[in-house]
């Protein structure tokens, strides 16, 4: 059985806005990454999964119980980091760690002090009084300091600065490391690339592809930049080119392409046959696989020539 499971969800604001037939799993031990932009859902399926909002259409379980019937039992004992932070009003950050630790029936204190050590929080101060950065630091602590089986993280490292969030991810992979099951909502590609194991992307509410990590890293595609040695040099192998190319920099005589290993061989007979300056390979990251969703109509729309009917 899943540890945390979206069965064909939907709740519909209108207009477009909302989440449709939202569907994934979640192994034991598994890091999910849910990638995608501000307003693409992901905050929304995060909502239903903690049962704060009930989905008009389909199931969500977390450890085999119901997220909406569940909810109280669901929210004691899952880690739950949420994008948007609102403190009780009128505490430190001392009286807030000790009211959570009361919600959850905690005695031993350790794992807390530790993590206040990680993230160099210092709870003595007003939450009123607190940075961003600071409240954040307060809420990724609470979230921990239970050390629960399952967590479930939205936009974790927002507020944070370079470092705690360098120190954010080795403590995923720690928690990883423990067979921890996380759920890690997030628009930050180096967060998810560095955790995930299975990465879901969502666009307009609706879950457009589900990857492995491993698949991304061990891909067979190849992008490669070419810039010729001159504009007759350019222009000749954009006349008898079977490829399909983007234009990178028309005034330099650049341009990029997109192949698998079996189309290598025929790139570097049409390269035979002008003179070029460089031939550069391009890493295929999670950021090209996500553009790929997210940046093809915008790219086409903004007018930039595209050969072939294609992008690199």
């Amino acid at each position: 059985m899943p540890v945390i499971e979206v069965k064909h969800v939907t709740k519909d604001y209108g207009h477009g806005r909302g989440i449709f037939d939202v569907s994934f799993k979640i192994e034991e031990g598994e890091v999910f990454g849910f990638l995608g932009p501000n307003g693409a859902g992901k905050t929304t399926t995060i909502r239903h999964l903690m049962g704060f909002t009930k989905a008009q259409e389909g199931e969500l379980y977390i450890n085999g119980k119901d997220s909406w019937k569940s909810a109280a039992i669901i929210k004691h004992d899952v880690g739950y980091l949420p994008g948007e932070l609102a403190f009780p009003k009128g505490m430190s950050g001392d009286q807030f760690i000790e009211f959570m630790a009361e919600e959850r029936q905690m005695t031993d204190m350790t794992r807390t002090e530790e993590l206040k050590e990680i993230f160099e929080l210092d709870t003595s101060e007003e939450i009123k009084e607190m940075s961003l950065g600071t409240k954040r630091k307060l809420a990724v602590v609470t979230a921990f300091m239970h050390n629960p089986k399952v967590l479930i993280l939205d936009e974790p490292t927002s507020g944070l600065d370079p470092i705690m969030q360098e120190r954010f991810i080795q403590f995923i992979l720690n928690e990883k490391a423990e067979g921890k099951t996380i759920l890690l909502s997030s628009h930050i590609f180096s967060e998810v690339d560095a955790t995930c194991d299975r990465i879901a992307i969502i666009k307009d509410g609706v879950v457009v592809s589900t990857i492995e990590a491993k698949q991304l890293k061990q891909s067979t595609n190849k992008a490669f930049k070419i810039e010729f040695a001159s504009f007759n040099d350019y222009q000749k192998f954009l006349a008898n080119t079977e490829l399909v190319i983007t234009i990178e920099r028309p005034n330099q005589n650049q341009v990029k392409l997109n192949l698998t290993d079996e189309k290598m061989q025929h790139l570097f007979a049409e390269l035979s046959e002008v003179n070029v300056n460089f031939i550069s390979e391009i890493k295929f990251t999670l950021e090209d696989y996500f553009m790929d969703f997210y940046d093809r109509e915008k790219t086409v729309a903004e007018g930039e020539e595209n050969l072939h009917g294609g992008l690199y």
